[in-house]
């Protein structure tokens, strides 16, 4: 249950931003130039790309305190790749690094 919840919390703001530029799409266009920024933003940063979705409507689009959502947003998506880059040597040996199972306990 708990990889499930982990599983959804990392995809849920790519299936947000995917959902609302199916559903609107003509707003989606306006608060981006380009469909190449959210295309990598959904690679990349997601959540940045979400609050940049939710604070970035036009006519004014980002200003003055919205800047600090945005600043939060990509503190939070740097500090996934951080943590994640941080955990990658708690692999337990023998589990996807082919070693063939895990190590022998030790002889007395």
């Amino acid at each position: 249950m708990g990889c499930l919840f982990v599983l959804l919390a990392a995809f849920a703001p790519r299936l947000i931003v995917v959902f609302a530029w199916i559903a609107r799409p003509t707003y989606f266009d306006a608060v981006f130039d380009t469909w190449i920024f959210p295309a990598l933003g959904l690679i990349f940063l997601p959540f940045t790309t979400l609050i940049w979705l939710l604070v970035g409507a036009p006519p004014q689009g980002v200003a003055g305190w919205d800047w600090l959502w945005v600043v939060l947003a990509v503190f939070l998506d740097l500090s996934h790749y951080a943590n994640t880059y941080e955990q990658r040597g708690t692999v337990q040996a023998g589990m996807g690094r082919g070693t063939g199972g895990p190590p022998p306990p030790p002889q007395f």
